[in-house]
């Protein structure tokens, strides 16, 4: 009897033990009843050029430096440049500073741009708000924004995670989902506007929709900008051969300041975090800009200051889709070492029109010849997340390979958003959310352990101090 009743309780013990040690990934199996995945007709309200002869359009603000002292703001006029000048002051309709940029524009196939203004306001305070006007006369218009706290390494701060966003209905019910979360700044994830799935003239003004559609956002505090795949736009049927052209010439990024060679790869520091933004379309193998660049911003990486370690990019490293599988593979072998030797916290990646989070696992063993055939459990590595649900035209991606992979901790083919709060050095709580029918549903949900500070005894100590006080806020 005593062998008969092991035999029945045994296999729930190990059931339990794998949900309780993290082995037991979920499928969800959610169908969500989406709107078509068709762009919003161009004469939606969500598209509506500002009023005023040459009013400022498609605001957009961006970090500007290494520390979160300074901010890239851009616009685009119509119809003549303008003026460059922005004003601006820490009291509303006082603009006591002022600031001058740059205007250009450019060509793409038949269609020209408008006067496409970037503006570099440095020298600010930390965790200020600044108000600021743009334009002249009766066209001119005013925003805010908010500088990120002076650079603590126990400082909060909140950031949202959007990727393949696109300028559908869905795309509108993640937008108006993400400004309700409360987060301070976007890290965006790569595929913006989705123009280069229209030809000749409607490319660029594809691009102007986008830039007005997520101006309600973008124009009050920054986004930090990765390229994907669409927004390479290698199009030689029209003569247009040179990738990125629309995206760089649209949205800069504070390269100089991390010592980049490109605006597609680069550093910040934001609040207790260091954020590294890869090109997963531009070269990165052994001596390559991109690698070079990266050996040397890894060592300039202060986790006592900075202690969270985020790295962004287009395409995940690890993906149990059916769509794009197996596409990261060549930058995972050029990097996935890198990640675990310097304690990368998260790895965010777009790409895929679903969602999926790992668990902490690796593959840096495997080899053609010999070694682990399949990613082990790495207590090292990174947690690798894909939030490529934006909304685009392109649809969800919903066919995820059976059974789920050991590494795979969570996946649902459903649009939203995620948030990272980071709560201290030890903690950071995230949640990713699904837009069930026009609603905000938070569905996946962990607290984020960092990396450096869980590595020894001394930070343990520390960590478990950190850990009640964040357990108290969870259960208040």
């Amino acid at each position: 009897m005593q062998l008969l009743l092991l035999q029945l309780v045994f296999p729930f013990f190990v059931l339990f033990c794998s949900f309780k040690n993290g082995n037991a990934g979920i499928t969800s199996t959610f169908i969500r009843s989406e709107w078509p995945s068709v762009d919003i007709p161009l004469d939606n309200e969500v598209f509506a050029v500002p009023k005023g002869h040459n009013a400022p359009q498609q605001v957009h603000i961006t970090q500007g430096d290494y520390d979160g002292k300074a901010v890239i703001i851009s616009w685009v006029t119509a119809d003549e440049p303008g003026s460059s000048k922005i004003q601006y002051g820490t009291s509303e309709k006082k603009y006591q500073l002022t600031a001058e940029g740059t205007v250009s524009n450019y060509t793409f196939y038949k269609y020209k741009s408008g006067y496409i203004h970037h503006c570099l306001v440095d020298g600010l305070e930390s965790d200020t708000k600044y108000y600021y006007k743009i334009g002249s006369d009766d066209s001119s218009r005013e925003f805010w924004f908010q500088t990120p706290p002076e650079i603590n390494p126990d400082v909060p701060y909140k950031f949202g995670i959007i990727g393949d966003l696109g300028q559908t209905y869905n795309s509108l019910s993640t937008l108006e989902h993400y400004m309700q979360s409360g987060a301070q700044a976007v890290l965006f994830l790569g595929d913006l506007s989705y123009a280069d799935r229209y030809q000749y003239t409607d490319v660029g003004l594809r691009w102007d929709t986008w830039g007005r559609f997520v101006e309600r956002t973008t124009a009050y505090q920054p986004w930090i900008w990765s390229a994907g795949n669409h927004e390479i736009e290698y199009m030689p049927y029209m003569g247009e051969v040179v990738p990125f052209k629309s995206f760089l010439q649209r949205y800069t990024t504070p390269y100089l300041a991390s010592k980049s060679s490109s605006p597609l790869w680069y550093a910040i520091r934001c609040a207790s975090a260091h954020i590294i933004v890869l090109s997963s379309y531009s070269p990165f193998v052994k001596y390559t800009p991109q690698w070079m660049w990266l050996a040397e911003e890894f060592k300039r990486v202060d986790r006592e200051k900075t202690p969270w370690l985020i790295i962004l990019m287009h395409v995940p490293l690890y993906n149990s889709n059916e769509a794009h599988y197996m596409e990261g593979e060549s930058m995972r072998v050029v990097f996935e070492s890198w990640f675990i030797h310097y304690k990368v916290d998260v790895v965010f990646a777009g790409h895929v029109h679903a969602y999926e989070r790992s668990y902490r696992f690796s593959n840096i063993h495997y080899n053609i010849t010999s070694g682990n055939r399949y990613p082990v459990p790495d207590k090292s590595s990174p947690v690798y997340i894909t939030v490529g649900d934006g909304g685009n035209q392109e649809g969800l991606a919903g066919r995820f390979t059976d059974p789920q992979p050991d590494y795979s901790a969570f996946r649902e083919a459903s649009y939203g958003h995620s948030t990272l709060e980071i709560k201290n050095r030890t903690h950071a709580f995230y949640h990713w959310n699904r837009n069930d029918d026009g609603k905000k549903v938070p569905t996946d949900s962990f607290i984020l352990h960092n990396q450096y500070w869980s590595s020894n005894s001394r930070r343990r100590k520390l960590k478990k101090h950190y850990l009640r006080s964040v357990v108290g806020e969870m259960t208040t």
